[in-house]
């Protein structure tokens, strides 16, 4: 039986797709968000966990999977809890496990992060810089009028 699986199975019971799981995708973008949101460097958070600049690109990536003690170390690193990781996983994400994909041998598409944007995060970025309040709400409240008055596109 391990042979019929290693079969169909490439290395770490990835499809042979070569095509990262979408869960190791939606964590590495979750390290990615939040390394990004504190200013962090991959450079300078792997040198925080022990790793190499290339290594925090590939989990970012989702090329690579974080590992349990990994994950902790991360969680630890980028000052949130291991679950952040987990956090708005797209639904049909159980379905992307190992497991389940064995039993359902395509792997679902996921909708792009928009958290995961550079643009989202730079945005984000500079409204915090923002240091008076009352101006900052004032920008929050343009942003969601203008939002709320643009057409929304079609699906």
């Amino acid at each position: 039986m391990e042979t019929q699986i290693r079969g169909r199975r490439g290395a770490g019971g990835r499809p042979k797709t070569g095509k990262p799981n979408p869960i190791d995708v939606h964590v590495g973008s979750r390290v990615r968000l939040r390394r990004t949101l504190l200013g962090m460097s991959q450079e300078k958070l792997g040198e925080a966990i022990g790793l190499t600049f290339q290594q925090v690109q590939k989990y970012e990536r989702g090329a690579n999977r974080i590992g349990a003690s990994r994950l902790f170390d991360l969680s630890r690193v980028l000052d949130v809890p291991v679950s952040f990781f987990f956090d708005d996983m797209p639904d049909g994400g159980e379905r992307s496990t190992p497991r389940a994909s064995r039993a359902e041998e395509r792997q679902p598409s996921f909708e792009p992060d928009p958290m995961a944007k550079r643009e989202t995060l730079e945005l984000v970025r500079a409204y915090y810089r923002i240091t008076d309040p009352q101006v900052r709400k004032r920008i929050f409240e343009l942003t969601k009028s203008v939002a709320n008055s643009s057409p929304v596109e079609a699906e």
